[in-house]
Parts: structure tokens; C-alpha cells; sequence
């Protein structure tokens, strides 16, 4: 009975181990898919927020470039203006605004010149 008690454990533990084996061996698939997907589920999300944010600094430095030249813009307006303004308050200046007008009379209008 020993002998084949013997046989039988062995039988057992052979069969036993396998099947543990087996399992562990599934186990271990199934986690290493898990973190495959987890990887590839982060690894979309980091691309996606960079897609995000380069386009939101396209937009931001876009816009940054408008207002750039816009205050350029105005700057120099504000220049031409200035000095026009200093220019009509300097010595005879009236008489030199009044030819820098650039004013369209009809036909029809009487034009009366001061002096």
C-alpha cells in the first residue's frame, strides 16, 4: 500500500504542480496585461495633452503677436499725434494745421479763407 500510496502522491503532486503552475502562469498573464493596457491607456494621455497644449501655445502666442502689433500700431500713432499736437501749439502753428487739412470742397459750397 505504501507503493502505491507513493504513486499516488506523486501522482498528485506532479498533477498539482502543474495545474499550480498553470494558474500562476495565467495569473501572471492577466497582470501583465492589465499594466500593458494601463501603459498604453497613460502613454495616450500624455500624447493628448501634449497635442493639447502645443495648440494652446500656437493660440496664446498667436494672439500674443496681435496685441504686439497692435500696440506697435497705436504707438506709432500716438508719436504722429503727439507731435502734430506739439507742432499746433509752437509758434504759428495754427497756419500750419490749417494747410495740413486735407479737406474736399464741393462745387456747390462757398469757401471763405480768414485772415
Amino acid at each position: 500500500m505504501s507503493k502505491s500510496s507513493n504513486k499516488n502522491i506523486k501522482f498528485y503532486n506532479k498533477y498539482l504542480i502543474s495545474a499550480f503552475k498553470k494558474k500562476h502562469q495565467k495569473q501572471d498573464n492577466f497582470v501583465s496585461l492589465v499594466f500593458l493596457i494601463l501603459k498604453i491607456c497613460f502613454s495616450l494621455l500624455a500624447l493628448i495633452s501634449l497635442i493639447k497644449l502645443g495648440y494652446s501655445s500656437k493660440v496664446r502666442l498667436t494672439r500674443l503677436k496681435e496685441i504686439q502689433e497692435s500696440f506697435s500700431y497705436e504707438n506709432y500713432r500716438y508719436n504722429v499725434l503727439t507731435s502734430r499736437f506739439d507742432d499746433l501749439l509752437s509758434a504759428e502753428g495754427e497756419q500750419r494745421f490749417m494747410k495740413d487739412q486735407d479737406q474736399m470742397i464741393s462745387r456747390d459750397i462757398i469757401r471763405v479763407i480768414w485772415r
